[in-house]
């Protein structure tokens, strides 16, 4: 069976729980975001699913292979990028490879050709000699990336691949996990940067030690409900008026657009009304959907009643 399935996960450290009961799938060639705040469990989520961790409860199958039974094989079939790339500075960016396709036990014949593919693709071609130790961040995350695929996993776990990067490294990486997951991979996203997995990202799962949302992004995000307002001049002026109202909205302005988050679309009439008497000329007013740093705040302050 390929992807991978969780079945009432759980990893407890003494008499702390780090995660309980966790039931989710991921489906072959998805990409999947994990979200959740730091010490939710994300990272020992991963070590359970990458065979690193032992489960406490539960059951979880990568690939077809268990994460409790088949550890060794399964560590054999995944690529794992955590958030520290974890490479050798006085090595070259050749010999970095070579030494993890030789931890893989693999014929560097063989498998070098796609390996330089891969660095071909970062843009990293012409600098295999070159000294790891000498690249920028952005250069050793890269490289990272090409260390992670060098045989070949079906699924691969990136952990924030893109933390620390500029603006034109980060969207290279991004690109890339577009990419990969054409080729079929199945791919689990763990970023703090919700525009990136809303970019990436067909479902997700938000934990806080346990699950606390699985959906996929566009059913997330019409959780609730939101209304775009466009005013004329500076919106700003009119939050005093619409966070007095008896049911205080959640309100984001950017020059003269306001969203206002409702718990009812009969308050849209409501929020209309004020802007009106506050001396707001409105030029239009329509649904849309709440974005996704709303939902996942809304959940994670829910998580922590």
């Amino acid at each position: 069976m390929s992807g991978i399935q969780v079945q009432g996960l759980a990893k407890r450290f003494g008499a702390r729980t780090a995660v309980e009961g966790l039931t989710f799938d991921v489906r072959p060639g998805e990409v999947f975001g994990l979200l959740g705040p730091n010490g939710a469990g994300k990272t020992t989520t991963v070590r359970m699913l990458t065979g690193l961790l032992q489960p406490s409860e539960g059951e979880a199958s990568v690939w077809g292979f268990s994460a409790r039974t088949q550890g060794e094989e399964l560590r054999r079939s995944v690529g794992l990028l955590t958030e520290q790339p974890g490479l050798y500075d006085r090595l070259t960016a050749r010999e970095n490879l070579r030494f993890f396709i030789k931890l893989h036990e693999l014929d560097e014949a063989a498998v070098w050709p796609r390996t330089h593919s891969y660095l071909e693709r970062f843009g990293l071609a012409g600098r295999e000699d070159d000294p790891c130790g000498s690249f920028s961040k952005g250069m050793r995350q890269k490289l990272a990336i090409v260390r992670t695929l060098v045989h070949d996993p079906k699924v691969i776990f990136l952990d924030e691949p893109t933390s620390g990067l500029d603006p034109e490294s980060a969207r290279a990486v991004r690109d890339a996990v577009a990419e990969l997951a054409t080729e079929g991979r199945t791919i689990v996203l763990c970023s703090h940067n919700l525009a990136e997995v809303e970019r990436l990202c067909s479902r997700v799962a938000i934990i806080q030690g346990r699950l606390l949302a699985l959906a996929p992004l566009g059913e997330l995000r019409r959780s609730g409900q939101a209304l775009e307002v466009r005013v004329e001049g500076d919106a700003g002026r009119f939050l005093p008026a619409l966070t007095a109202l008896s049911f205080a909205p959640n309100v984001l302005h950017e020059g003269s657009r306001l969203k206002v988050m409702l718990t009812d679309d009969a308050q849209t009439p409501d929020v209309v009304a004020c802007l009106v008497n506050a001396g707001a000329r409105v030029h239009s007013a329509v649904p849309a959907h709440r974005p996704l740093e709303e939902v996942y705040l809304e959940l994670i302050r829910q998580g922590r009643v």
